[in-house]
């Protein structure tokens, strides 16, 4: 095909095909991921509410907290809206530059989640290894700075593969094997080798893995050996627990990593298996986030009973 020829056939629109194996279905997925989305942004909610009404959660831990939650938010509103339409109401059309939005977006605030750990494991490193001085070193300023790089760099460092995308040609297929739109998927289309393209996408996504998670152990280490100074075991308990919330979430963060990683990688895996991968991702962190900071956060749960009781008095 000659380049004027790319040039008038170019794509303008991506068709979804959301799960075809699971067409049949297609009124379940819909109630399935409808409850999910209301536990997500009810949850977030309820904290960031929390979080604002109640003068004793305005700390750093918090702070970073409501952050997280306006995240996840976001994250969910890039993708299930999408997805719900495209279940009840075969609306699966998308276009060409509302596609590559939805990726910018989606990757970019991935990787904020993960900063935005790494900021509240230090946190918590400060709290524990050094609390004479932790209102100092966690002034307002400080919570700021950390919170707003989290952001501006996780945008910026997804724009680069983004723009890089956008230059390719896309002349030919426009259906993609997913319910939203993801970038190895969507470059999958173009009419040119897409090999540098896959490599950077790689490259980075290890990156912004790899690297929160190594400050997020190293601040662990470093809070582990200072809680083990501490004599008496109850003690080394309470203190410990004050990081269980956080530590529980990296956990689940990094094993939905893990599951799209290997949802890519597994040779002779399908289509599906990386499109499942993906929304495992995108729905499993913001969903349980919220559940285990109010269950297990003595200060959130007795601040929200308070306003529930409130509202209904």
């Amino acid at each position: 095909m000659t380049p004027e020829n790319n040039s008038t056939s170019r794509v303008t629109e991506f068709i979804l095909l959301g799960f075809p194996y699971l067409q049949d279905y297609s009124l379940a997925l819909f109630f399935m991921f409808l409850l999910i989305y209301i536990i997500i942004i009810t949850g977030n909610t309820a904290i960031l509410v929390a979080v604002t009404r109640a003068q004793r959660l305005h700390t750093p831990m918090y702070f970073f907290l409501s952050n997280l939650a306006i995240v996840d938010i976001l994250l969910t509103n890039t993708t299930i809206p999408k997805m719900l339409s495209l279940f009840l109401h075969n609306a699966n059309t998308i276009s060409f530059s509302a596609c590559f939005i939805q990726v910018y977006i989606l990757h970019s605030l991935g990787v904020t989640e993960g900063l935005l750990l790494v900021v509240m494991a230090y946190d918590r490193y400060v709290a524990i290894c050094n609390p004479l001085r932790y209102t100092v070193i966690m002034s307002n300023k400080v919570n700021i700075l950390m919170t707003a790089t989290s952001w501006i760099i996780s945008f910026i460092i997804i724009a680069g593969p983004i723009i890089k995308a956008l230059e390719l040609p896309f002349c030919g297929p426009n259906s993609i094997n997913h319910c939203f739109c993801d970038h190895l998927f969507v470059i999958r289309l173009a009419c040119a080798d897409i090999s540098l393209h896959t490599y950077i996408g790689f490259s980075i996504a290890m990156a912004v893995a790899i690297v929160p998670l190594t400050l997020v152990g190293y601040s662990y280490i470093k809070i582990i050996k200072s809680v083990l100074n501490i004599c008496s075991s109850e003690d080394r308990w309470k203190v410990f627990s004050t990081c269980s919330s956080h530590l529980m979430v990296v956990v689940i963060y990094y094993l939905s990593i893990g599951v799209t990683y290997i949802s890519y990688r597994v040779e002779g895996s399908s289509d599906e298996f990386h499109a499942i991968g993906t929304v495992f991702f995108t729905i499993l962190t913001p969903m349980l986030n919220p559940i285990i900071y109010t269950l297990r956060n003595k200060d959130v749960k007795d601040t929200l009973m308070k306003m529930f009781i409130v509202k209904l008095s």
